[in-house]
């Protein structure tokens, strides 16, 4: 279970704020230029999230195991 330690957690909270601030931002009819551009940073955060999340499950699948290739880590993470 994460802690609130955990950076993936705390990546996810700043999302959140950072979503809750676009809506805020849409229903004070900001300029859409300026809502646009957090979309994009959410959008960049989203993906280092997913970059994160690969990269620690494909740590936790190797420990312990000879994996040949890159291939069979991810074989295994998405059980493909």
């Amino acid at each position: 279970m994460p802690t609130k330690k955990d950076p993936i957690s705390a990546q996810l909270n700043r999302i959140n704020g950072q979503v809750e601030g676009i809506s805020k931002m849409y229903h004070d009819e900001r300029a859409c230029v300026d809502i646009v551009r957090q979309v994009i940073a959410v959008r960049s955060s989203l993906g280092r999230v997913a970059r994160d999340l690969l990269s620690s499950e494909a740590k936790r699948c190797s420990r312990g195991e000879k994996w040949d290739t890159l291939d069979d880590v991810l074989k295994e993470v998405f059980r493909y």
